[in-house]
């Protein structure tokens, strides 16, 4: 170990010439091993390109590579080529002879700094050179022009040598005032991060040339004195001003950064989560601990003050990891400490099983496999670590639901911490509202929508071979579903396994396996249509619908497109999915005569031949949905919902209708596809409104006339309640009779109604509060529920308030949600506390939640199920639990999850946090009362199970 001798130049005391040079001398000997082990990463020809580099911005000659003019800037601050670096730009050009520059000649380029993964943990055989070239701020923009071309004309010849080399020219005196007008490296997210990016620096960059930081030489303790300290040094000529360049200190982060990073690393995150875990978990110590916050380059500057300079423990990857590791061991958060881990070893990628490089291992195995011992991982752990390129769809499942627990738990701490600081000015809320539509894009669920499971996880889903097989639902009498198995299962033995997914349709299963590309042209499927009619012949032209009118990869959402709702971009109509008409009608057969039957009214006969559905859809967010429609009225209630979701203007979807059913299958798709063209031209011509009446069905809400005092029967107040929580669709007041009420709370809390809020009063009566929430448009809706505490109390219901507001706001246009008053969320309590008669309410703040509290994630998804029936599903922390599988033991099932993932021996009551209706509601919204209803009834049902647990 390197003797630990820290040194402290004071100011007050006196500061030391020859303490600044033993300074300077570590940081420097640090920075000789990190350039080592990036030369070791590196092939000759790439070790050529970094050797080189001083040289090429040091002297202009036509022969040399980056030549452009006599005229370009040249000169590297105390900089003189060596005899070896000589002999290898001789070797490269053997016309070329160097001069040495006069000593008075200008050297305008200040210094050359690496910045990226190179002599990291994580560098590797693709890891490309940033390189900083600081400048003098004096140059003109005909040199600046000229050394921009040079820097072209480099990473081009880099290129050559097989190096992917990205230069960023860089004015320090602009740089420290945080003016620039470029990123300043490949993995930047613009001028939003200035302090964080010279955190990066610091702590990460490689010096090659040139002068070396000011910074270097101000200790921690002086960093808010930088100024001042920096002042001293140079003003008394401790250091020569031709030796350092000053890009400033790091005494102050504005909390408006760690939003820009946040957002950023998120934006990244949704197509490759893993690279970003470790940035967003560094922003959230970084915002947790404002305003004091010491970012990772003071605690490295402090370790080399301190003579602390263990390459490996100052590695920038080790550095950032054992950061979040003390952060998330203090918080007791050791799932998340797990995805961090695997974050950071499949982003070194250097496999430790086998013997790839086990007999003559590199400096990084060795960490790496210190690292994996530290954390107590075994071979098995690390084989399926290793195996990730053959992952498949369980292993990606389960990784996703940890992955994406974080990006969604990283956007509400951002959007918390923008709110509690009082940041959102400083940023672009714009921004934020168009990656928050992001995230609901990629990762929300809703009813029939396609979840998405492989975000940048693993390479490759598809299974060579699968078995299909429909059997009839064990959890549900009388009831089939399809189910999907690895290998190919005959009869007898598909029984004994667990299927990769089920599903109660064919196409929602054949769709989410297209999407998530478990099955491709050379998947082998093997089928047992159950009681269904599909054939081979069918299910293979299905699949090759859905890839017709799915094309994978899907492109990035334009922000263009997220500013508006989403809408259907393609739209697939599959009739009569394994279903054969003629043999449901059976009394039909003898009418085969004709081709020209309509396929709507069968030879005149009464029934038709088109019997289900299935409606696929790709909007304009890139979602997948997935509708089906069964019954009487299928196909006018199929026709209905296309229409009304028909975007306004000239860009309407792509319309394909498809049958493949045993008889007359071409006829039907084509009578389909002729009724919707009809359809839609009429609609969009504004013609035949009387027709269009028809087709269009709206669900019944009870609408009461503003104002109007509505006579209520008072004999009872259940009664009452119920007639108070009935849904309305616009705010609609209530008037009642204030001396039927006197005893009651609600005679304080019914004229305080007020629109475009959300109301929350509560009482506590003992061991027990009264909960009463007047929505938007001023239903009434009430729980009595155990009471510990305030904060116990309210933020369960605040985060769930806050989800269905954040579901309403994505659904809109950018400008309608902009437009829309906020819904603010104001809370009451209800005075005196007990069962006395109620004298007055008091407002109260709403509850604080930290923005880095986490908290266990119950998420509701209710759809339709048979006429007059819902189906429901539930995900505790991403994790799916539904009737399919559970039948009426759901509950049971979800206690149990609950149970086993609390630390804590003491039951205590289980909350829903988000709830999605559209599969009720279809693109109506609902009010915020109606959720609450819903919720409740959840919850009850919730916690009965619990306590049988």
């Amino acid at each position: 170990m390197t003797r630990t001798h820290e040194i402290r130049p004071d100011l007050d005391e006196g500061i030391d010439r020859k303490v600044l040079s033993q300074l300077r001398a570590r940081f420097l000997k640090l920075n000789e091993g990190r350039l080592g082990r990036a030369m070791e990463g590196l092939s000759p020809r790439q070790q050529l390109v970094l050797n080189l580099l001083p040289l090429f911005f040091h002297v202009n000659h036509p022969l040399l590579p980056g030549y452009v003019s006599g005229g370009t800037p040249a000169g590297l601050s105390n900089y003189e080529p060596d005899t070896p670096t000589l002999n290898e730009a001789q070797r490269l050009t053997r016309s070329f002879s160097y001069k040495a520059r006069p000593s008075n000649a200008p050297r305008p380029i200040h210094g050359l700094f690496l910045m990226g993964s190179l002599g990291t943990l994580a560098q590797a055989d693709q890891s490309d050179m940033d390189v900083w070239v600081c400048h003098a701020p004096d140059l003109g923009e005909n040199e600046l022009a000229e050394l921009r071309k040079k820097c072209l004309l480099l990473e081009a010849w880099a290129a050559s040598q097989g190096a992917e080399a990205h230069f960023f020219l860089i004015d320090p005196s602009r740089f420290v005032r945080g003016d620039r007008d470029t990123q300043l490296s490949s993995d930047d997210c613009g001028t939003t991060q200035h302090y964080l990016l010279l955190d990066e620096f610091y702590r990460t960059a490689i010096w090659l040339a040139g002068r070396t930081p000011l910074w270097w030489l101000v200790p921690v303790y002086e960093e808010a004195r930088y100024h001042e300290y920096t002042h001293t040094l140079l003003s008394k000529r401790f250091i020569p001003a031709d030796e350092n360049l000053d890009l400033g200190h790091l005494a102050h982060i504005p909390p408006g950064e760690f939003i820009g990073a946040g957002l950023w690393q998120l934006f990244k995150g949704i197509e490759s989560p893993y690279k970003s875990v470790l940035k967003l978990l560094l922003t959230e110590v970084y915002a947790s601990e404002h305003p004091r916050v010491e970012c990772l380059s003071l605690r490295f500057k402090q370790a080399v003050f301190a003579n602390r300079l263990d390459l490996d423990e100052l590695d920038p990857y080790i550095v950032v990891y054992r950061r979040i590791e003390e952060y998330l061991k203090a918080r007791g958060e050791p799932e998340r400490l797990e995805l961090v881990r695997r974050s950071l070893y499949l982003k070194v990628n250097r496999k430790l099983t086998g013997n790839n490089g086990a007999r003559n291992p590199s400096w990084q195995r060795s960490l790496l496999e210190r690292l994996a011992h530290e954390w107590g991982w075994d071979q098995r752990q690390l084989a399926m670590l290793d195996s990730r390129s053959q992952w498949k769809v369980r292993q990606v499942s389960a990784e996703r639901r940890a992955l994406v627990n974080e990006l969604n738990y990283s956007y509400r701490f951002l959007t918390q911490f923008a709110r509690t600081e009082q940041t959102l000015g400083l940023i672009n809320k714009r921004d934020l509202n168009v990656l928050g539509r992001r995230l609901y894009a990629a990762f929300e669920r809703k009813a029939g929508k396609i979840e998405f499971i492989n975000p940048g996880i693993a390479p490759d889903l598809a299974e060579d071979t699968l078995t299909l097989v429909q059997s009839p639902n064990k959890k549900e009498p009388g009831q089939t579903h399809w189910g999907l198995y690895n290998g190919s299962l005959n009869a007898l033995e598909w029984e004994h396994f667990a299927p990769i997914k089920r599903s109660r349709e064919l196409l929602e299963l054949l769709t989410w396996c297209h999407r998530n590309g478990v099955i491709d042209s050379s998947t082998r499927l093997a089928l047992h249509p159950g009681s269904s009619d599909l054939s081979e012949f069918e299910l293979f032209n299905l699949l090759g619908s859905l890839q017709q009118t799915i094309a994978l990869p899907l492109g990035t959402v334009s922000e263009e497109r997220l500013l508006h709702t989403s809408v259907p971009s393609e739209v697939l109509i599959l009739v009569n999915v394994g279903r054969d008409p003629l043999k449901h009608h059976r009394d039909l057969n003898i009418l085969m005569t004709t081709e020209r039957t309509d396929s709507l009214s069968y030879a005149g006969v009464r029934e038709n031949l088109v019997l289900t559905l299935d409606q696929v859809t790709l909007n304009s967010w890139n979602e997948v949905l997935v509708g089906r429609y069964d019954g009487t009225h299928a196909l006018l209630d199929c026709l209905r919902d296309y229409l009304n979701n028909l975007p306004r203007g000239p860009e309407q979807p792509r319309l394909r209708v498809r049958c493949f059913c045993h008889n007359r299958a071409q006829f039907i798709a084509q009578r389909v596809e002729e009724l919707f063209d009809t359809a839609q031209n009429l609609l969009l011509s504004q013609l035949n409104h009387r027709y269009l009446i028809q087709v269009q069905q709206h669900y019944h809400v009870l609408e009461l006339v503003p104002g109007q005092v509505n006579h209520v029967a008072l004999a009872s107040l259940p009664a009452l309640i119920d007639y108070l929580g009935e849904e309305q669709s616009s705010y609609s007041p209530l008037h009642l009779d204030p001396m039927a009420l006197e005893e009651h709370d609600l005679a304080l809390i019914l004229p305080m109604g007020q629109p475009d809020c959300i109301q929350v009063f509560y009482r506590v009566i003992e061991a027990q509060a009264e909960l009463y929430v007047l929505d938007e448009f001023d239903a009434l809706w009430q729980q009595r529920l155990p009471y510990h505490d305030e904060q116990s109390l309210l933020v369960p219901l605040q985060r769930f308030l806050q989800s269905i507001l954040y579901r309403r706001d994505a659904q809109l246009p950018m400008e309608a949600s902009q437009a829309l008053v906020p819904l603010d969320i104001l809370y009451y309590q209800i005075l005196p506390s007990g069962s006395t008669r109620a004298r007055r309410v008091e407002p109260r703040p709403a509850p604080q939640t930290p923005a880095n509290k986490a908290f266990y994630d119950v998420q509701g998804i209710i759809g339709k199920a048979a006429p007059g029936q819902v189906q429901v599903t539930l995900y505790c922390n991403q994790r799916e639990f539904s009737e399919l599988e559970h039948g009426d033991q759901l509950f049971a099932a979800v206690a149990q999850e609950i149970v086993g993932q609390r630390r804590e021996t003491e039951r205590y009551r289980c909350y829903i946090t988000d709830l999605d209706l559209s599969g009720l509601l279809g693109d109506h919204h609902g009010s915020s009362n109606l959720y609450l209803r819903y919720k409740a009834d959840l919850e009850r049902a919730l916690n009965d199970a619990l306590e049988q647990v």
